[in-house]
């Protein structure tokens, strides 16, 4: 049987300001360096003040606090300022919703400026070409003794957010430890500092700090149902379009988002774990094919999975899937509906399925980001 695996977070005034004061000590030094942090209950979440984080904020006006309670919110603390606790995502609604400047769909590119190279698609072969899939991102985390790596993948959707699963954000595998911190994009062979595919050399890639974290606000790690499994970064600063750095379009014409994807090729690609290594030095791509919903919640009814249409599955072909470090990456489609300019759209994103990866018959799960073109509407901002 298979198991499964996530590809890889007035008196009530009062009663707050003395909560501050009893649960941590005073102090002026400001808050430094990353935002990313753990509770005590090892959720992933955001250092913020007490004050703006409502989990924090109805625990304590539970009467009477029990002893519990305040041992969580102590050991919560974090930062370096007095009243700052660490405000699980999973629970969030941490902060007011900021006002978008625009229409987010305004800050959407079109097709021509995302999308790029549909016409020249390759079809066979692992291995993509350097300039093959230029949306691609690398999610990299801080880990203990000054160590880093890049553990999930995303996608680049405009000058300024990455797509990419949430339970590469606030899942339930990522180690307390570990702190999500910076994206990069523009990257093909990890182990050179600028790559070159015969005569044909790309730009350094490109690291950028991420400013904040948007995972679903109706997102849970535990279930294996891994609902809304969708999450949007948004970058410290605008990243310019290169020949190596473009977004990919997202499905928001009408025929694309009541489009079924069964038998219809797609592509997947990252650095994730191949049949020989434990991931990838090169940017890898699979083909697959979309299976129907109904079947696949057929198969993965059996390790008690239920699906839902926010999700779609492709794959199930021995030796070719999507695995182990491709999580949050992009599963892509080409419309064609004017064949004149043919563009890649987001159609997926990865999820999970079976481990060990490609297994016969076992398609993966990929988050149907059709689904969830409004929300990331809602979410963006210029």
């Amino acid at each position: 049987m298979a198991s499964f695996l996530l590809y890889f977070v007035g008196v009530l005034t009062v009663n707050l300001i003395c909560a501050q004061e009893i649960l941590f000590p005073t102090e002026t030094a400001e808050r430094i360096g990353a935002s990313t942090c753990t509770t005590a209950k090892r959720e992933p979440g955001e250092c913020i003040r007490l004050v703006e984080c409502k989990p924090m904020v109805d625990l304590l006006q539970k009467t009477p606090l029990t002893a519990n309670d305040r041992s969580y919110l102590q050991q919560s603390q974090c930062g370096y300022r007095g009243g700052d606790i660490c405000c699980p995502f999973a629970t969030a609604q941490t902060r007011a919703p900021v006002p978008n400047s625009g229409d987010g769909a305004n800050l959407l590119p079109a097709p021509g400026t995302c999308g790029a190279g549909a016409a020249d698609r390759i079809y066979g072969g692992n291995v993509t070409k350097i300039d093959e899939f230029p949306w691609m991102a690398l999610l990299e985390y801080s880990k203990p003794n000054n160590r880093k790596g890049f553990h999930c993948g995303g996608v680049l959707i405009n000058h300024r957010y990455v797509l990419t699963a949430s339970h590469c954000v606030n899942g339930r595998g990522i180690p307390a430890d570990w702190r999500l911190t910076s994206v990069r994009l523009g990257e093909w062979d990890t182990t050179t500092e600028r790559d070159c595919d015969v005569d044909d050399c790309n730009d350094p890639p490109v690291d950028v700090p991420i400013e904040e974290y948007i995972p679903h606000e109706n997102y849970q790690p535990i279930p294996k149902n891994q609902y809304d499994d969708i999450a949007l970064l948004r970058l410290s600063r605008s990243v310019p379009y290169t020949d190596w750095v473009k977004p990919v379009c997202l499905p928001v014409a009408t025929h694309l988002r009541s489009a079924v994807f069964d038998d219809i090729s797609l592509d997947v690609a990252g650095w994730g774990k191949t049949e020989n290594a434990s991931r990838s030095n090169l940017k890898l791509k699979a083909r697959v094919d979309g299976t129907s919903l109904s079947s696949c919640k057929a198969v993965y009814k059996r390790q008690g999975v239920t699906l839902r249409d926010t999700q779609i599955c492709a794959g199930g072909v021995k030796g070719v899937d999507s695995c182990q470090g491709d999580s949050g990456g992009p599963l892509v489609g080409v419309d064609s509906s004017d064949r004149a300019k043919p563009y890649y759209f987001l159609a997926g994103i990865v999820s999970f399925g079976p481990t060990p990866c490609a297994l016969e018959g076992w398609p993966g799960v990929y988050t149907r980001v059709a689904s969830y073109v409004d929300w990331i509407q809602r979410n963006i901002r210029a």
